[in-house]
C-alpha cells in the first residue's frame, strides 16, 4: 500500500461525512501538495476493491465514499445529497439476506438498505423560510 493510499484509507475511516471523491482530494491536499484527482479516484478504486471503502451512488450524480465496513445503513437527504449513517437497531441483516436468497435464489454476498428524507439543515431553512415575516423581526 502507498503513502498516499494508506493515507485516504485513514482519511475515509476518520470521517463519517460521506465525502466525494473531490473533497477527499482537497483534504489529501493539505498533506500531498501534488496529488492529482486521477490519483485519488484510482486509489478509491482499489480500496473498494479490496473492501477498505464503498461507492454509496444515490443518484445525485456524485459518488460519495464510506471508510466504514461495518454493517449499517444510511439516510440520504433528497435536498442537498446529505448522507447520514444510521445503525439503529433494525431487524438482523442475515435475515433479509436469507429472504430475499430464498426469494431469488441467488447466494446473496450483501446488501444496502438506504432511506431517503429531509436533513435536520434543510428541514431547519425549510422552516425558517415559511415563518411569516412578522415573526422573524424583533
Amino acid at each position: 500500500m502507498t503513502r498516499q493510499r494508506a493515507a485516504l484509507a485513514e482519511l475515509l475511516r476518520s470521517t463519517r461525512s460521506h465525502p466525494t471523491a473531490a473533497q477527499l482530494f482537497e483534504k489529501m491536499q493539505e498533506k500531498f501538495p501534488s496529488i492529482s484527482l486521477g490519483t485519488v479516484y484510482r486509489n478509491l478504486a482499489v480500496l473498494t476493491e479490496q473492501g477498505e471503502a464503498r461507492i454509496l451512488r444515490n443518484g445525485s450524480g456524485f459518488d460519495r465514499f464510506d471508510g466504514d465496513m461495518s454493517e449499517h445503513s444510511h439516510a440520504v437527504c433528497t435536498r442537498c445529497g446529505k448522507i447520514a449513517d444510521v445503525s439503529a437497531a433494525l431487524p438482523p441483516e442475515s435475515s433479509a439476506d436469507a429472504q430475499a436468497g430464498r426469494e431469488s435464489g441467488f447466494r446473496i454476498l450483501s446488501h444496502r438498505l438506504d432511506f431517503y428524507g429531509i436533513c435536520p439543515d434543510c428541514l431547519r431553512a425549510e422552516q425558517s423560510a415559511q415563518q411569516p415575516e412578522s415573526c422573524t423581526r424583533a
